[in-house]
C-alpha cells in the first residue's frame, strides 16, 4: 500500500487491530428511519465511542459538524428504496472528486451476489476501487442480500466476501451467522467487520453475537440500528465499545450496559 492508504486504513481500524463503526446511511433506501429522522442529534452522544461513522454524502453536508475528528466512511452506492421492485438494482451515486471534496477517509458500497444484478453491482466495485486507488482511499464492500434473509449463511456469506476481497476491496462489511462463521472470516483475506442486520430482540443477546464473530475472526463491526434504535442507545454502544476494545465477555458487557442504564434513572 502507498502511504496514503495505509494512514487511511489506520485510522479506520485502531491500534489494537479492532474497530467500531457506526452506520447512519439507511435513509439511502429507507427514508426516514425511526430515531434516524434528525441523524445529526442520533449520534452527539455517541460519536465518543466508535471509530468512523458510515454515511452518505447528503447527510454529512446536512447534519454532521464538518469539524468532526472521527472519520468518515462515506456510502457511495444507491438509486433503489424499499418501495421499488429490487434493493439490489444499485449505481456508484458519488463520483470520487466529490470523496475527496468531503474529505472521506474511506467509502462503502454495496454488492448482491447471486442477484439479479450481481454482475452489475460487482462492477460497480472494481469501477470503484479502479477509481478509489489511484488516490489512496479503501474501499468497504457490504455483502448485500437485500430482502432475501434466507441467504444469510455461511456458504453464501464466505463466497460474497472472498469475491469482494478479490475484487480490491480493502473491508468487508457482512453478516454474521450462528453457524460457521469462522469460515467466513478465515476465507476472506482482508478484514471482516459484521453488520447489525434487523433489530435484535433483547439486549444481550447484540453482545451475544458480537462476542462470538469476535472470537471467531471478525474485527469489529459497522452496527448502527441496534444500537440508536435502543431506548438506551448510550449503554448498549459502551457495552459493545468495551467487547470489541477491551475484550470484555458477554457477562461482562451486559453488567456494564445495566450500570449505565441504571445511572440514567
Amino acid at each position: 500500500m502507498d502511504w496514503g492508504m495505509k494512514n487511511r486504513m489506520s485510522r479506520l481500524i485502531q491500534p489494537d487491530g479492532k474497530c467500531f463503526f457506526l452506520p447512519i446511511d439507511h435513509g439511502y433506501f429507507q427514508g426516514p428511519t425511526s430515531c434516524l429522522e434528525k441523524p445529526g442529534e442520533t449520534i452527539k452522544p455517541l460519536l465518543r465511542y466508535c471509530d468512523a461513522l458510515f454515511v452518505t454524502r447528503g447527510v454529512v453536508r446536512s447534519a454532521i459538524d464538518p469539524a468532526i475528528k472521527k472519520p468518515i466512511i462515506l456510502r457511495v452506492s444507491g438509486g433503489t428504496s424499499m418501495v421499488g421492485k429490487n434493493l439490489a438494482n444499485e449505481v456508484i451515486t458519488t463520483a470520487i472528486d466529490d470523496v475527496i471534496r468531503i474529505n472521506a477517509t474511506a467509502v462503502g458500497i454495496s454488492i448482491f451476489v447471486g442477484s439479479d444484478y450481481e454482475k452489475q453491482t460487482l462492477n460497480n466495485l472494481t469501477s470503484l476501487v479502479n477509481e478509489c486507488e489511484k488516490y489512496g482511499i479503501p474501499v468497504m464492500a457490504v455483502t448485500a442480500v437485500g430482502k432475501e434473509l434466507e441467504k444469510r449463511g455461511a456458504r453464501y456469506l464466505a463466497l460474497a466476501c472472498r469475491i469482494a476481497a478479490e475484487l480490491g476491496a480493502k473491508v468487508v462489511k457482512t453478516y454474521w451467522c450462528a453457524d460457521d462463521f469462522e469460515k467466513v472470516t478465515n476465507g476472506c483475506p482482508v478484514p471482516v467487520v459484521m453488520a447489525g442486520g434487523p433489530k435484535c430482540e433483547t439486549d444481550k443477546e447484540v453482545l451475544e453475537f458480537v462476542h462470538d464473530g469476535m472470537q471467531k475472526g471478525a474485527i469489529g463491526v459497522n452496527l448502527g440500528r441496534n444500537v440508536w434504535q435502543n431506548p438506551n442507545a448510550l449503554p448498549m454502544m459502551r457495552a459493545l465499545h468495551a467487547i470489541i476494545h477491551k475484550n470484555a465477555s458477554v457477562g461482562e458487557a451486559f453488567d456494564l450496559f445495566n450500570s449505565i442504564k441504571n445511572e440514567k434513572l
